[in-house]
């Protein structure tokens, strides 16, 4: 513990010198909100980092996301709401709180009775279940992929679900089918449209929940595969002497499917 704690000290004295008055200017314009955008850019990273498996890559975001949550803790200390000291303190008093069965004399023989002692918790001892709706836990502040994904899995918490992954799979192709009525139908009421693909994008963040896959997650997997296999279209169609354009688009799709014979992956068109 002495040299992790050397390393935090370390690191908030970093923190609190490059927000000193005559610190770095970037940092100093820095505000709690200003970094939103950079907390969930860094989130993303890590995940990345760790779908690569990477140690090396792993460790330099985690310290990116060390950085970012000790400097909005700083800066709240900096205003008087709070300290950096009160955040730790506060996480480690609600793990101690919501982990009795480790910490204190409760029972929890599986994970599903872990989560339900936990809930409890929330509403027994932290007064959380005053809220008008259970959904209303979920934050709208999160992208809404991950919302809807938290949102259905707070849904089901109450019995609100289908028994198994049959019927998120019929819920898929039902919203699908309405998609189709609705393009037909777009050019008079292109929101229907709109709203039909979103009950679709919705229907399928239910099947990942299903098979207990994280959809933020699955989609950036496919975005690399899809941006790794257009490089390679792109390297060859150049090679070829060919320019990317629908004129193209045959030559192109072979090569796609070269890309996915190289990755192991079935041919076909698109992903």
């Amino acid at each position: 513990m002495g040299k992790t704690a050397d390393s935090f000290e370390r690191l908030l004295n970093i923190v609190k010198r490059l927000r000193a008055p005559d610190g770095c200017p970037w940092d100093l314009e820095q505000t709690p909100r200003s970094l939103r955008g950079n907390l969930i850019e860094e989130v993303y990273e890590c995940v990345e980092a760790l779908d690569e498996d990477d140690p090396a890559h792993i460790r330099e975001e985690l310290g990116d996301l060390f950085l970012l949550a000790c400097m909005v803790s700083y800066m709240h200390e900096q205003a008087a709401s709070f300290s950096v000291s009160d955040v730790l303190e506060g996480i480690c008093d609600k793990l101690v709180r919501r982990h009795p069965h480790v910490f204190g004399g409760a029972e929890a023989k599986n994970s599903a009775e872990v989560l339900k002692n936990w809930e409890r918790i929330k509403v027994e001892q932290e007064g959380r279940g005053l809220k008008d709706s259970v959904l209303d836990e979920v934050s709208r502040a999160l992208p809404p992929l991950d919302r809807a994904f938290k949102l259905q899995k707070k849904a089901a918490k109450t019995g609100f679900d289908w028994p198994d992954a049959d019927g998120a799979f019929a819920k898929i192709e039902e919203e699908l089918g309405e998609v189709r009525e609705a393009r037909a139908e777009s050019g008079s009421r292109p929101r229907d449209l709109e709203a039909e693909l979103g009950d679709l994008l919705f229907s399928v963040v239910n099947l990942c929940r299903f098979f207990k896959i994280e959809p933020s997650t699955a989609l950036q997997g496919a975005n690399a595969k899809f941006t790794r296999r257009f490089k390679y279209v792109e390297k060859r169609m150049k090679e070829a002497g060919l320019d990317m354009e629908s004129g193209n688009l045959e030559a192109m799709d072979q090569l796609w499917n070269m890309a996915k014979k190289e990755e192991g992956g079935a041919a076909g068109v698109n992903c």
